[in-house]
This record gives structure tokens, sequence and C-alpha cells, in this order.
């Protein structure tokens, strides 16, 4: 027979601490992210990122793939910038491959057109982050005017490969066909079109009364934590430190171009300092005019006449294992291959910067409001297809 006391249940202390989930389906975590809030009315007390919801078994479908095959699911994780995922997998390759005289090596008009490709998707990938960061902020124009300018940039991938998102276009020792008639015509229109766009865009968002008071002095990543979490690219950039790997670690011809990289500023003007979102942003929004430089430098070069694929009967890299990265619009891209001298990898890890600059979101939004969350996240600048794989 129950007793009185089995009659009541018991109360636990009153607390003002509530777990929120958001995500995974939220039009502000740039993909299937959930986080886990933990909150004091509106201040953050902790931020757990919870992954896996778009998880596509990558490395293990590369161990039962051949070399070539593997491409098409680079595509796949920072479908953004699917131009520099193949990019970044066939070095690696390709470093693997140099020690097989059987192998050419890649001919110098394929590098061009690799260039070309990849700084036109970083402007590309950062139009998007410039138009979803102001759609996040509140700011529904520059999403609008983001996808208008970046349309043009699909338009000319569709002319030169056929696709328009994920593109299978660069391939190991080359490319997989060459640039139609005119097309370098049409690259040269949409640039003279696109370079005095970054001013209005900054006119538009950067220089924004709104837009400086949710992103100044929010979430300071500095050059010291980037480094411990393994940051790279625009995220470290902006907390000051002037690393690009095209300039410090020169592949392909990028040696051949002068361009600036850009960094973090303290601007007693706004407020802003370094490591900050508004640095992080600013940051992609400067590399776009460096890739635009860059572009026209090749313009004004003759691109050479000549084959756009190595020579070779099978890609079977000799017995070994290699790590090669490479700069990515998010950071560095990194392809660590485990070969036993056949057609297939016998292991093949990547190495993702979204997946460190997600890892410092629990540090980052300590103490902050739940509406400054939304500010980090668009600053990072994350892709969940390349966090998860």
């Amino acid at each position: 027979m129950a007793t009185e006391e089995s009659k009541f249940i018991e109360v636990q202390p009153f607390s003002d601490e509530m777990v929120l989930s958001m995500g995974p389906q939220h039009p502000s975590t740039h993909g299937v992210l959930k986080l886990e809030l933990r909150l004091d009315g509106e201040i953050v007390r902790e931020a757990i990122p919870h992954i896996g919801y778009l998880h596509r078994c990558f490395e293990k479908h590369a161990e039962n793939l051949s070399y070539p095959q593997i491409i098409p699911f680079t595509d796949r994780m920072d479908y953004i910038s699917a131009m520099n995922q193949n990019w970044g997998f066939c070095l690696a390759v390709e470093k693997m491959m140099a020690a097989d005289e059987k192998f050419s090596g890649v001919p110098e008009r394929a590098e061009y057109l690799r260039v070309l490709v990849g700084e036109l998707n970083r402007i590309a990938s950062h139009l998007l982050s410039f138009g979803t960061y102001g759609m996040d902020i509140g700011a529904f124009t520059p999403f609008l005017y983001a996808f208008r300018d970046r349309e043009e940039i699909l338009l000319l991938f569709e002319e030169i490969c056929g696709a328009r998102l994920t593109y299978n276009y660069i391939r190991i020792g080359g490319v997989s066909r060459d640039m139609p008639p005119n097309w370098l015509d049409h690259v040269k229109n949409f640039i003279d079109y696109f370079e005095p766009k970054v001013d209005e865009y900054n006119t538009l968002l950067t220089e924004n009364k709104i837009f400086i008071a949710r992103t100044v002095k929010v979430a300071v990543l500095d050059e010291d934590m980037a480094i411990n979490y393994g940051i790279t690219g625009p995220n470290l950039r902006g907390a000051g430190k002037k690393w690009d790997l095209r300039k410090d670690e020169p592949y392909s011809i990028y040696d051949r171009f002068d361009f600036d990289v850009p960094i973090g500023h303290d601007i007693p003007r706004i407020g802003a300092v370094l490591g900050d979102c508004w640095n992080r942003y600013k940051v992609r929004m400067d590399e776009m005019k460096e890739s635009v430089r860059i572009i026209r430098q090749i313009l004004n070069q003759k691109i050479p006449e000549g084959p756009i694929m190595a020579q070779y009967k099978a890609v079977r890299p000799p017995a070994g294992e290699i790590f090669d990265r490479s700069e990515a619009p998010r950071g560095e891209l990194g392809f660590y291959i485990v070969s036993d001298g056949s057609v297939k990898p016998v292991r093949l890890k990547a190495k993702s910067p979204c997946f460190t600059a997600l890892s410092a979101l629990q540090e980052l939004s300590k103490g902050l409001m739940v509406a400054d969350i939304i500010a980090i996240i668009g600053s990072i600048d994350i892709v969940m297809g390349e966090i998860d794989r």
C-alpha cells in the first residue's frame, strides 16, 4: 500500500538554465547542424555542436573506388567550392604519381585553366558567404545581389564543363576539357562588371551601422587560439596571421602571379578588433578583389597552347603515403593517401578546414547572446558536407 509520502513527486531546485536545440533544420546553421545551447535567459553558457547529419562515407567509399572515380565524391564535400575540392585531391594524387616515370606531369595549359576556375570558384564561394551572412543578420538585399553575380560564374562553369555545382572538371593530370571559343572573353566581361561591385557591396553591408553593431568585437578569435585549434584560411587571416598556401607554399603556377594576402586589422573608426566576426567577413570581401587581380593577369598573359591532360596509361601511384594541402576558399584542404601500388587507395583521409573552424565554436560563444551564435556561424563560413564528409 502506498504511503502518504509516495503521493508527492520530489521537486528539483529551481534553475534558470534552459537547454535549447538550434537545428538541425535551422535557416542560419548553414546546413544540417544541431547546436545544443545551454542558456541562462539570453546568455549562452555553452554551445555544443552535434554533427553527422550529412555523413556520406566519403573516406570509406574512396577505399573501394579507383582514383579517377573518387573525384566526383570530392565535389560533394564542400559543394560551394567544388572546383577547389577536385583540385586538392588531384594535387595529392599527382604528388604521388610524380615518382612514376610514365607520368608526364600536368601540362602548362591545364595549370592556367585550373587557376582560372579555382579563383572564379573562390569568388563564387565568397559571394555566397557574403549574401547568406547578410541575410543571417537581417539584410535580405545582399543575398539577392550575391546570387545575381554568382549566377554569372555558374554560367561560365556551365560553358567550360557542363555543370553548375558539382563539376568533376579538374582531373588527375589536367582538366577534362579545353575552354570553348570566346570563353576568355566571357570571363573578361564578367570581371570587368564584377570588380566595382565589391565596392558596392561594402557600401551596402560592410559599412552598414546595424551590421557593424552585430559583428564588431563579437567572438574574438585571436591568432594563438586559431593556431591551437588548427584554424586556417580567412578565419586565421582575420586574426591577423598572414598565411596563405598560394603565397607561402606555392603550388601549381601561383608563384607567377602578383597578389596580396588580406588580413584583419584593428579599425578604431568602427571599433573592429583583430579576430572578430567583422574582420573574418571583411577578409573574404578583400579576397574577391585579389582573385579578380589573379584572373586579370591570366587574361593579360597568353595562355600557352598544348595538351590539357598528362600522358599515362592508368592512375596507379607507387606504394607509399602522402599528405598534400591546398588553399581552398575556407582554408587549407588536405588529403592523406596510403597507396599499395594498385588502382585504389588503401586509405584516404580528408582534412576539412570547416571542421577545425567549427571546433572553436564552444569557446567563442561562451557568455554571448543567442543572436550572437548566428553571427559567429556566418563569420566562420562552414559547409556541413565537408565537416561530415
